[in-house]
């Protein structure tokens, strides 16, 4: 959805642009705020990568200590 919303607002001002007309500042704001929300969520979808292979880290390292205690 969101990639949807960025590729109409650049349509919306490319359009504007070949009019020669100047896009509205409204325009501008919300085409910034999509593209803010996009960096916020990839570095989102990064953090919750990291937390996983940390989470996957833990796991591994709770299962040798099980296998160390049952020696």
């Amino acid at each position: 959805m969101n990639k949807f919303a960025v590729a109409f607002a650049a349509a919306t001002l490319m359009s504007l642009a070949a009019c020669g007309e100047k896009p509205a500042a409204e325009s501008n704001n919300a085409t910034n705020e999509v593209v803010v929300n996009e960096l916020e969520n990839a570095a989102n979808a990064a953090d919750n990568a990291a937390n996983a292979a940390g989470n996957a880290a833990n796991a591994a390292n709770a299962a040798a200590n099980a296998t160390n205690a049952a020696e």
